[in-house]
C-alpha cells in the first residue's frame, strides 16, 4: 500500500504514533479530502482536546477512524462550541463523552444551524431542554436527522396514531428516542398495519407506541411474524393471541428460544397450568423466569398453594410472602 508515499509525512506519522495501520490510513483519507496536507499540530490538538473531554485514550482511535473529519474541524469555532451545549444538556461528566463515542459526527454539526432549530422542534412537541439533553445523548444520532424530511414525516406519523393531543408524541420519543433513526413507511407503518390485522384498535395501537413503542421499530417479517408462528404452534388461538398482543405487546419481539420457550414450557410442564391462564394474564411474560416465576412457584408447591397468575405474579415479594403467610 503507498499510503506513506502519498500523504504528507507529518500526519503520516502523527497517526503511526497513535497505532494506525496502513490500511485505516488510507480508509480515512478516502473518507476525509481534508486530511491531505494537514498539519501534525493540529491534529494533535483535538486528539488532545478530545482526551480532555472524557473520551478514553483506548476508544479515541476508534472516534477517528468513524469520523476522520474531527481532526480538521477548527477547535474554538466548532469543536469547543458543541461540546459545551452538549455540557449545559447533560446531567454527567461522561455523558457527553458516552455521546460523542457513539456518534463522533456530532462534533461536525453546527450549534446555531442544526442543534438550535432542533430544540425549537421538539420544544414545539413539548419536550424540555433537560429531556431533549437525555435524548441526544441516549440517540446522538438525532442531531443529524433532518426536521423536514424525517423527524416531521415520524411527527406526522405519530398523529395518525391519534397522538396529538396530551403531548403523547413528545413522550413517545422521549421515552425511545432510537425510533426516530427508523424508516416510517419501511418500518413503523408496516408494523403498526401488521398489529392492526392481528385484532388491534387504533386505541390499541395507542397505548403500543406510549407504553411500548420498541415494538413498532421491529421487522415485520424478521421477528413478529416468526413469533406470531410460534405462538400458534404452540397452540394458541387467533383471538387469544389478540388478546396477548394487546395486553403485552412485547410477546411478539421477545425470542421465542431465550424468552417464549422456556416459560411457556414451565408453565405447562412444571406448573402443571393451561395456556389460557396466560391470555388472562399476558404480564406472564414479562417476570424473569429464575428470579420471580421458579422462585415463587417452588414457596407455594412447598406450601401446597393454589393460585391465579396474576395472584401470584402481580405483586413484589414482600406482599407475595404476607399474601400466603409465607413470612417466616
Amino acid at each position: 500500500m503507498e499510503t506513506s508515499n502519498s500523504h504528507s509525512s507529518g500526519i503520516m506519522w502523527f497517526f503511526k504514533d497513535r497505532g494506525f495501520d496502513d490500511k485505516s490510513i488510507h480508509e480515512m483519507f478516502q473518507k476525509c479530502k481534508r486530511l491531505e496536507g494537514m498539519q501534525r499540530e493540529k491534529a494533535s490538538e483535538n486528539w488532545d482536546y478530545l482526551r480532555s473531554v472524557g473520551i478514553q485514550e483506548r476508544k479515541l482511535p476508534s472516534v477517528v477512524r468513524k469520523c476522520p473529519k474531527i481532526l480538521t474541524l477548527s477547535l474554538h469555532e466548532k469543536l469547543v462550541p458543541m461540546v459545551n451545549c452538549l455540557e449545559t444538556l447533560g446531567s454527567k461528566p461522561q455523558e457527553v463523552a458516552s455521546a460523542i463515542t457513539k456518534f463522533p459526527h456530532i462534533l461536525s454539526h453546527s450549534v446555531e444551524e442544526k442543534l438550535c432549530p432542533l430544540l425549537a422542534f421538539f420544544e414545539a412537541l413539548g419536550i424540555t431542554e433537560k429531556q431533549l439533553g437525555k435524548m441526544i445523548l441516549i440517540n446522538p444520532r438525532i442531531i443529524s436527522y433532518s426536521i423536514e424530511h424525517k423527524l416531521s414525516q415520524m411527527v406526522e406519523f405519530l398523529s395518525s396514531l391519534h397522538l396529538s393531543k396530551g403531548g403523547l408524541i413528545g413522550k413517545v420519543l422521549v421515552k425511545h428516542p432510537y425510533i426516530m433513526g427508523y424508516s416510517v413507511d419501511n418500518r413503523l407503518r408496516p408494523t403498526s398495519e401488521f398489529l392492526k390485522s392481528l385484532g388491534l384498535t387504533d386505541m390499541d395501537l395507542q397505548k403500543v407506541a406510549v407504553n411500548y413503542p420498541e415494538v413498532l421499530c421491529r421487522d415485520v417479517n424478521k421477528i413478529l411474524k416468526p413469533n406470531l408462528s410460534y405462538l400458534t404452534l404452540r397452540g394458541f388461538g387467533v383471538g387469544q393471541i389478540a388478546a396477548l398482543v394487546t395486553c403485552y405487546p412485547p410477546v411478539l419481539i421477545k425470542s421465542v428460544s431465550n424468552s417464549l420457550e422456556p416459560r411457556i414450557k414451565f408453565l405447562i410442564d412444571v406448573m402443571g397450568r393451561r395456556l389460557d391462564e396466560v391470555v388472562d394474564y399476558p404480564d406472564y411474560f414479562r417476570h424473569s423466569l429464575k428470579r420471580r416465576l421458579e422462585s415463587r412457584q417452588k414457596l407455594l408447591i412447598r406450601k401446597n398453594i393454589s393460585c391465579t397468575l396474576s395472584e401470584m405474579l402481580d405483586c413484589n415479594q414482600k406482599k407475595f410472602l404476607f399474601k400466603f403467610g409465607l413470612v417466616q
